[in-house]
């Protein structure tokens, strides 16, 4: 009997080309498993989505919350469906509920260039990006989703909330990680994004990063307002080493950040609490080439790849750590010596060939 350390991951294919992204995910860490060795993966499979939500009026069910909260780690592909939508006129967003159902305050959303993707920039130094942002996942603006204020048909009113409790350990969870990369050879910056100059509510934020960050005088801190650092993303993205900012702010940053690096075909994430994670691509279900075999695949490998490092990290298992880091070598040496084009850089590798790519300089 394998004495190795086993996990079980709840798999969550979701909708669109959610469903087409997650076999090669999986495939991929199931290779890694036997190659490195060290540790299991045991994965369960549930549905959940706007799919689900059109057959049965639940998008959530109690059971897969039960799973996910049971589970060591979630893998989710994507949800949601333009045409698929709650009576109030919003989205079928069951990624959003799982972030503050489990308290994931810590949303990861890695930037990094990888040779062989055209970049974007014209800049030389594109091929140099590689940052990591920290988007708050569980208030911020995003507090208000359910409960919108609506004073007849005049006035409609969002609330931005920001509490010390979470931003703490938003903030402790930020300055480790900028300590680890620090470790990596990186420079060991963290930067808060915010609007304290005109919201209150992040200048809040803001007192509270400082506070906290006495406690890592290792760390260099560093602060830059919403629009500047949008700004300088397109100019200079390169300066940055790890960001943390509000939830609404660190939605629209990391779609900007995506577009550096090739797309959100290319921008993995996590999802992190005290105890749970949930690790997705930050792509959507893209409903327009589902089942046409065209989706990128690399994000989500990626995030399968973060998902590992996160186990770990967490249970300090070093084969998890290493086999996280041979997928990450294999994406990287397959868009680099492959020639692999994308279909939504224009290219016609799908996400068999892209898979196949990674395996094969996996196995």
């Amino acid at each position: 009997m394998s004495s190795n350390r086993r996990f079980n991951i709840a798999v969550l294919p979701g909708d669109g080309i959610g469903l087409e992204v997650m076999t090669p995910a999986v495939e991929i860490l199931q290779a890694a498993q036997s190659k490195i060795g060290g540790f299991d993966l045991d994965f369960s499979e549930h549905e959940c989505g706007a799919g689900l939500y059109a057959k049965s009026g639940d998008a959530l069910p109690p059971s897969v919350v039960d799973a996910a909260g049971a589970a060591d780690a979630v893998l989710l592909g994507a949800m949601g469906l333009p045409d698929v939508r709650y009576p109030d006129g919003r989205e079928i967003t069951p990624q959003i509920d799982l972030r503050e159902i489990f308290g994931l305050y810590g949303g990861v959303r890695p930037a990094k260039a990888l040779k062989g993707v055209p970049p974007v920039l014209a800049d030389p130094r594109a091929g140099e990006i590689d940052f990591v942002l920290i988007r708050e996942s569980t208030e911020g603006l995003f507090v208000g989703r359910k409960k919108a204020e609506r004073i007849g048909d005049d006035v409609a009113r969002d609330t931005m909330e920001i509490t010390r409790a979470t931003s703490e350990k938003l903030f402790h969870f930020s300055y480790k990680l900028a300590q680890r990369r620090k470790a990596a050879g990186k420079p060991g910056r963290l930067t808060c994004v915010d609007k304290a100059n005109v919201l209150g509510s992040t200048a809040f934020f803001r007192q509270i990063f400082d506070e906290v960050g006495e406690n890592y005088p290792d760390i260099e801190r560093d602060y830059g307002y919403i629009d500047a650092v949008a700004m300088n993303f397109v100019k200079k993205p390169w300066a940055y080493d790890v960001l943390v900012t509000e939830n609404m702010f660190g939605d629209i940053l990391s779609d900007l950040a995506a577009g550096l690096i090739g797309g959100l075909g290319f921008a993995p994430s996590a999802d992190i609490g005290d105890r749970q994670a949930v690790f997705q691509p930050c792509h959507g279900t893209a409903p327009d080439i589902a089942g046409e075999g065209k989706a990128n695949p690399t994000a989500t490998i990626l995030s399968a790849a973060m998902m590992l490092d996160w186990l770990g990290e967490t249970h300090d298992v070093k084969a998890c750590r290493d086999a996280a880091a041979a997928i990450d070598s294999a994406v990287t040496d397959a868009f680099a010596t492959g020639g692999l084009t994308s279909f939504e850089l224009g290219g016609a590798d799908g996400t068999r060939a892209i898979a196949d790519a990674v395996l094969a300089r996996l196995e």
